[in-house]
């Protein structure tokens, strides 16, 4: 039974959690008493009772003795949640029991490490600066990955903590205001979770209409303008594996084809590909190994505006000094102009071979499903791109042919203008690859 009840005593003022919350707020307190570091992955529908579960586990923790930091990637979502915390814990700090800071957000027990704190935080840099015992990742799938692995993980460590994360399935209409690099990481993690055999790790799931304090009125109207597609991922919260449709690079494997960086030999040929514009230039460096024939992304161009031609030529020279520079291709079949400057300043770039965008895609399709295209871990740009690149959607949330926002996927630009010069299937191991270029 959930500690939430008997803790009224001291003037908790919470709704009496329903099913599917006491599992994940029993699991969270039973890991912290136990020190046993669980992570809890809570994959539930709009309005399903996310953040007052959230509350709920978090007042748990606190009354319980424990540090608690509440994350959410925007100031709405934690303003919802920090009005929960106030309503739950005002009788206590008016009997002076804790104390509530609220320029900073957090209610405290004085002269004790017992706090509750309520953050917004969408990186790594926004949540430096504190620790926890119990850390919760509101909105999960709108938080950069690196909040976890680079600050939550190690904040963890010491005191052997635990963490809870808590989404709802990303549809099309998030993919602008989420800040992360994968658009289904937590979906990864919700993987995760179900999979481990620990039980260090534990998933939980729950729709919208799992919630009893939900009006089914409300739900009704929410739901009415809805897709199927929407209605899936936002009300009944499932992951399915058709949101791989939505994105263009899905034969991407992530697990085999993100590699730690390594110094790329002198002797492999070097090519490169660009896509101009003056306010949004990029080039990207791809090295072959001659002999297996596989392309290694191993540097990024992303300068920004305020650079001449001049000096990106300057710039790509250095960064291939020593190496055998076969093909460069970039831009439009329109922007032989921008070609010709660059040849002009020892940099000469040929159009792409293929003009169709979308049978470029295909052609950077075609390599990755062969297993073709290797990508250093330190091109965050380039990966953040791949990842989140996806098709417009059609008014029934099906993938159409057309990239939705392509003109702001320099890199992945960069890459079918250059890939469109190499046909897959003859893309072979231990052969060497003839590059095709129009010098």
């Amino acid at each position: 039974m959930s500690t939430v009840v008997e803790e009224r005593k001291i003037g908790i003022e919470l709704p009496i959690p329903f099913s599917h919350q006491i599992e994940f707020i029993d699991f969270v307190v039973d890991c912290l008493r136990k020190g046993i570091g669980g992570r809890g992955v809570v994959r539930a529908g709009r309005r399903g009772g996310k953040t007052v579960g959230a509350a709920e586990v978090a007042v748990e923790a606190f009354v319980a003795g424990f540090r608690v930091l509440y994350t959410a990637p925007t100031d709405e979502q934690k303003a919802k949640f920090w009005f929960e915390m106030k309503l739950a814990l005002s009788e206590a700090v008016r009997e002076k029991i804790y104390r509530l800071n609220e320029a900073e957000d957090y209610i405290e027990k004085v002269g004790t490490e017992n706090r509750i704190k309520a953050k917004t935080a969408w990186n790594a840099d926004t949540m430096r600066g504190d620790y926890a015992d119990l850390l919760i990742f509101d909105e999960y799938q709108l938080t950069n990955e690196d909040a976890w692995e680079i600050v939550g993980m190690p904040m963890l460590l010491d005191n052997n903590g635990v963490a809870l994360f808590i989404y709802t399935p990303p549809s099309l209409r998030s993919a602008g205001v989420s800040k992360a690099r994968d658009p289904r990481h937590a979906a990864k993690l919700f993987k995760k979770a179900q999979q481990d055999t620990t039980s260090k790790w534990r998933a939980f799931h729950f729709t919208s209409h799992d919630n009893p304090h939900l009006s089914k009125i409300a739900l009704e109207e929410i739901i009415r303008d809805m897709s199927k597609q929407s209605y899936r991922q936002e009300i009944l919260a499932e992951d399915d594996e058709i949101q791989l449709s939505w994105l263009v690079y899905r034969a991407f494997n992530e697990a085999t084809n993100k590699i730690d960086d390594f110094e790329i030999p002198k002797s492999w040929l070097v090519y490169s590909g660009h896509d101009f514009g003056g306010a949004n230039p990029a080039a990207l460096f791809v090295a072959q190994d001659p002999a297996t024939g596989n392309f290694y992304e191993f540097k990024e161009y992303l300068p920004g505006a305020g650079c001449s031609t001049a000096e990106h030529a300057e710039a790509f020279k250095k960064i291939t000094d020593g190496y055998n520079v076969l093909v460069r291709a970039g831009g439009s079949h329109q922007e032989d102009e921008i070609r010709q400057g660059y040849g002009a300043h020892g940099w000469p770039i040929a159009e792409p071979r293929i003009r169709a965008v979308n049978t470029q895609v295909d052609r950077v399709i075609g390599n990755l499903e062969l297993n073709k295209i290797f990508i250093f871990k330190s091109l965050y740009n380039r990966l953040e791109e791949l990842m989140n690149c996806l098709w417009e959607p059609d008014a029934e949330g099906r993938p159409t042919d057309k990239i939705k926002d392509e003109a702001r996927y320099h890199l992945c630009a960069c890459a079918r203008y250059l890939y469109s010069n190499f046909t897959p299937e003859t893309v072979v191991s231990g052969g060497r690859q003839k590059a095709i270029s129009n010098h």
